[in-house]
């Protein structure tokens, strides 16, 4: 029998082919619930796995997702919602594929075995950034050759897996092991395994951005207002937070080029908007603190 967990046959959905359709759904749905509590029991490892990456952000450094198949997808998935969520460079978070761009439509035979394309993926890591393996079993070679790589290199090293028995844990620096459990299908890790990883991953971005200071309570202050939906966002989060009407709040943003913290310390602190900016300037760009440096001005 494979070592894999994910490989195994689940018990509990062995006739899942006879089921009516919402038994089916059902049987799905019950697996799923089994997730949330399998991350429970990582959390430690996962507050860890942020505080790593919040560190090495503050460096001026960068988080870079490595996966195979599924895994590499949400890696994607998750480095491309930073930018608009937080304001950052889409530089700050990447996601990177066995098999290249082209891998994350159709697969790219052979990718995820190939030891010398993860070290040569590796190669833009640097002694600030922080590398995430992701692997539902942990065993591609292509992970181990970015590791070693990474470790080469100086880089902060995690491994994200659902296998404790994962190759990838024992290279890595930190590991994180979310065990799901058989699949429904047994072997269709895109199932409950990319559930845990899609979570964890939301876990990692959010925990660390907003450890360096990309939001104020729970709103997000530096979203891109890009579209109509996020221009209204931005107008309800200034307003909110100045404690102005929406009026107000909008007239500011225009005045703000858009940009929400400078908003809200013109209107908090009365200042003008290169008065604003230069004290966010001075405070690193977080909020919280700026406020809390002109207190009083």
């Amino acid at each position: 029998m494979s070592e894999i967990i994910t490989e195994y046959r689940n018990e509990n959905t062995k006739n899942i082919d006879l089921l009516s359709t919402i038994d089916i759904v059902r049987k799905i749905n019950e697996e799923d619930k089994l997730v949330a509590l399998a991350i429970e029991d990582e959390t430690p490892n996962i507050a860890k796995a942020v505080d790593i990456i919040a560190k090495q952000f503050l460096k001026g450094g960068k988080l870079y997702y490595y996966g195979a198949g599924t895994s590499g997808r949400l890696g994607i998935l998750d480095a491309s919602e930073c930018p608009p969520t937080f304001g950052v460079s889409p530089d700050m978070v990447q996601g990177i594929m066995a098999g290249g761009d082209k891998a994350f439509k159709l697969a790219v035979e052979g990718a995820e075995d190939n030891f010398e394309l993860g070290r040569k993926d590796a190669e833009v890591l640097t002694d600030n950034d922080v590398c995430v393996a992701i692997s539902a079993s942990g065993n591609p070679k292509y992970l181990l050759g970015v590791l070693q790589k990474a470790e080469e290199n100086g880089c902060k090293t995690i491994a994200l897996t659902c296998n404790h028995k994962a190759a990838i844990l024992e290279e890595a620096g930190h590991g994180i092991c979310v065990e799901v459990g058989p699949e429904v299908i047994a072997g269709s890790s895109r199932m409950k395994a990319g559930t845990a990883q899609k979570m964890v991953l939301n876990m990692l971005t959010t925990g660390a951005m907003i450890k360096i200071g990309k939001t104020y309570e729970n709103f997000m202050i530096d979203l891109m207002p890009t579209n109509e939906k996020l221009k209204d966002r931005a107008i309800r989060i200034v307003s909110e937070i100045a404690g102005v009407n929406v009026s107000a709040a909008l007239e500011t943003l225009m005045e703000a080029d858009w940009k929400v913290k400078t908003a809200i310390t013109m209107l908090k602190c009365k200042l003008t908007k290169d008065e604003a900016n230069e004290a966010l300037r001075r405070n690193c760009g977080v909020l919280r603190r700026t406020l809390k440096s002109l207190a009083g001005v």
